[in-house]
C-alpha cells in the first residue's frame, strides 16, 4: 500500500477557516490574561504605596487607580445620587455616592459611600443616613468609576437624590457644574474625626481577575486550531491511500 496525500479544496478552505478563527479567539483571550495580570500588578502596586493625599488639584484618573487616598474637605449634602441594582448578601439595595469638596479648593471628588438597603415595599423611597457635618478626612481606594450595570437606552441627566443604574464624576460635573477630579473614591471606613452612619457598609466586591481561566480558553482555542489542521492532514492521507495489486 502506497500513501498519497489527496488535496481537497472545500476540506481545506474549512480547516483554514478554523485555524484563523480559533488563533484570532486565542489570542483575544491571551491579551484578557495579560491585561488582568496588569490589573493585578497594578493592585498590588496600590496596595503596598503610600496613600496620596488629595489637596484640590487635579489629577489624572491612571495615575491613582486602585491606589489608596486620603483626602480632607466637606461632603456637598444636597447631591447625592443613589445606584440601584446593587445587591449585597441577597438583600436589595443602593449604592450612595456623594461630591465630597476639597479643602482649601474649588475641586470635589466623588465618594462612594457605602451601600445602603433599599426598601422592599416601597421601590423608590430613599433610605435613611447619617452624614458627617463640617470638616472629615476621608481614606479609601480611588477607582476610574463606581462600577456599571447594564442599563438600556440612553442615561438620564443627574439630579440631587436621584436613583440611576450608573453614574460618572464626568457626568456629574456636567449635570452639577461642581468641578469634579475624574474618579472616585470607595471609601474605606468612617470619616474622622466625626464618624458617620454604622449602618453603612463597606464591603465593596475585589475585581473579578480570572487569568487562569482566560489562560485556559486561549490553550482550547489554539489546540482547536492544531487539532484542525492535524485532522486535514490525517484525513487527506487516508483519501490517498492507494493498493498495489
Amino acid at each position: 500500500m502506497v500513501m498519497a496525500f489527496r488535496f481537497k479544496l472545500i476540506p481545506f478552505v474549512a480547516t483554514v477557516l478554523v485555524v484563523v478563527v480559533g488563533v484570532q479567539l486565542g489570542n483575544w483571550q491571551q491579551r484578557r490574561a495579560e491585561q488582568k495580570i496588569a490589573l493585578q500588578e497594578k493592585l498590588a502596586q496600590g496596595a503596598h504605596a503610600a496613600p496620596v493625599m488629595l489637596d484640590g488639584a487635579p489629577v489624572a484618573a491612571d495615575a491613582v487607580d486602585w491606589h489608596r487616598v486620603t483626602v480632607s474637605g466637606e461632603f456637598v449634602r444636597g447631591w447625592p445620587v443613589y445606584l440601584d441594582n446593587r445587591p449585597y448578601q441577597g438583600r436589595a439595595g443602593f449604592y450612595l455616592l456623594m461630591p465630597f469638596k476639597i479643602a482649601g479648593s474649588n475641586m470635589h471628588v466623588l465618594v462612594e459611600r457605602g451601600w445602603l438597603p433599599r426598601d422592599p415595599a416601597v421601590r423608590d423611597k430613599l433610605p435613611v443616613y447619617a452624614t458627617p457635618e463640617g470638616t472629615v478626612t476621608l481614606q479609601g481606594i480611588a477607582r476610574l468609576n463606581a462600577g456599571h450595570v447594564l442599563e438600556l437606552g440612553s442615561a438620564p441627566p443627574l439630579t440631587p437624590n436621584a436613583i440611576v443604574q450608573n453614574a460618572d464624576p464626568l457626568q456629574l460635573a456636567r449635570d452639577s457644574g461642581l468641578t469634579m477630579q475624574p474618579f472616585v473614591i470607595e471609601q474605606g471606613a468612617p470619616a474622622q474625626p466625626s464618624g458617620d452612619d454604622a449602618q453603612m457598609v463597606r464591603d465593596w466586591p475585589a475585581p473579578s481577575l480570572g487569568v487562569e481561566k482566560h489562560q485556559g480558553y486561549a490553550f482550547q482555542w489554539y489546540a482547536l486550531s492544531a487539532m484542525a489542521v492535524i485532522f486535514f492532514v490525517v484525513n487527506g492521507f487516508r483519501r490517498g491511500k492507494t493498493k498495489q495489486p
